[in-house]
């Protein structure tokens, strides 16, 4: 499967982290230069739409992050392979994840986007549960898993995705994996578990890879939000108590997809641990 990684060009030590993951699942990669912030100050006054996620405006980082995925859309579209893998540059790979990467047969043919990454909160999956092979398995995902450091999209689904990002009103991971959001055309989306990878932030050692993202993000990965009117609280509660119903009814249930490192099947950050035990 051809894979594509985002990297700044400033950002050596995280690409020879990556090729380094890379080279130990013998997988072989395209480095795609990611949109720097730093050299766009015309990101600032971009025009964008509000109203969707928050009423608050994307930082120049967020705008940069989206352009750099739009590009590997752009890519994919253009290009043969039905399916791409995209990743960003600080994931690290199940010790498995060389055995699917090697192969797209396991995708199902319906198959708009496949997360690989898991952020350790609960997703909400279908009950059907499809054999991936190598211990793998896919479902179904109807909720927001936000995070974009490692998922497949197909060719189809890609030039959608370029032409529903020519207006930026939301954060790429919303863009990608928030299906209450998602624009036309309606998209399949699947969760692996458990994930292929992880962002190197979420294992002990993560702190070697800061974020790239400033912190006008909360912890969730998303935009700081406004406070909310009365009004907007209501509507809201009515829109998440319709969802749960509407949950129930089509069996979908809550789950932390897990990630297997070093022989052991995590369902919480080891960062978090940390914390807890102090």
């Amino acid at each position: 499967m051809k894979c594509l990684v985002i990297n700044l060009d400033r950002s050596s030590d995280r690409l020879a982290h990556v090729a380094a993951e890379f080279d130990r699942i013998g997988i072989s990669f395209a480095r795609i230069a990611a949109v720097d912030a730093r050299g766009r100050p015309d990101l600032a006054s971009m025009q964008q739409l509000t109203g969707h996620v928050s009423q608050s405006r994307l930082t120049d980082a967020e705008i940069a992050c989206l352009l750099s995925h739009r590009a590997c859309w752009s890519i994919i579209a253009a290009g043969d392979d039905a399916h791409v893998a995209v990743f960003e540059d600080d994931i690290v790979f199940a010790s498995a994840a060389g055995a699917l990467l090697a192969d797209a047969g396991w995708i199902p043919a319906d198959a708009d986007i496949v997360k690989l990454e898991t952020f350790f909160w609960p997703a909400m999956i279908g009950p059907r549960r499809i054999a991936a092979g190598h211990g793998f398995s896919l479902n179904r995902l109807y909720n927001p898993h936000l995070g974009c450091a490692g998922y497949i999209v197909s060719k189809r689904i890609a030039g959608a995705l370029v032409d529903a990002t020519k207006e930026i009103d939301m954060p790429v991971d919303h863009v990608i994996f928030d299906p209450v959001r998602q624009r036309r055309p309606v998209r399949k989306i699947y969760q692996l578990s458990p994930a292929l990878c992880v962002q190197k932030q979420h294992l002990e050692d993560g702190a070697q890879l800061p974020s790239l993202i400033p912190d006008d993000r909360d912890g969730s990965g998303t935009a700081v939000k406004p406070r909310l009117s009365t009004m907007a609280r209501m509507k809201r509660e009515v829109e998440r108590l319709a969802r749960q119903l509407y949950r129930i009814c089509r069996l979908q249930f809550s789950s932390i997809v897990p990630f297997d490192h070093h022989g052991e099947r995590m369902y919480r950050p080891h960062t978090q641990r940390g914390e807890n035990a102090l």
